[in-house]
């Protein structure tokens, strides 16, 4: 699902701006099991605001709205870089 959402921008609701842009730049999958997927999801986003380590309400266009822990884990000339680390378990047979 996430896959066709590279370089695609999510959307972020803040108070009083309005909405933060992050555009999710790399899609890190992890070792998985049948019963266990584990991946991680990379987001570049602006100099300003800083978002700290929390849940954010997230949209896009094809996704929808959901709520989704980021991390800051970097930030370069281009702005800040958050993470979503992702562990799901598969539903059995």
């Amino acid at each position: 699902m996430f896959q066709e959402t590279l370089n695609t921008k999510f959307r972020i609701k803040t108070e009083p701006q309005g909405f933060i842009e992050l555009e999710m730049i790399e899609l890190t999958e992890s070792i998985s099991t049948p019963k266990h997927e584990q991946f991680a999801l990379l987001f570049s986003g602006p100099q300003n605001p800083y978002l700290p380590q929390m849940i954010y309400h997230l949209e896009h266009e094809k996704l929808g709205e959901f709520e989704m822990f980021l991390v800051p884990v970097g930030r370069d000339q281009n702005g800040f870089q958050y993470e979503a680390v992702i562990n799901r378990f598969q539903e059995g047979d």
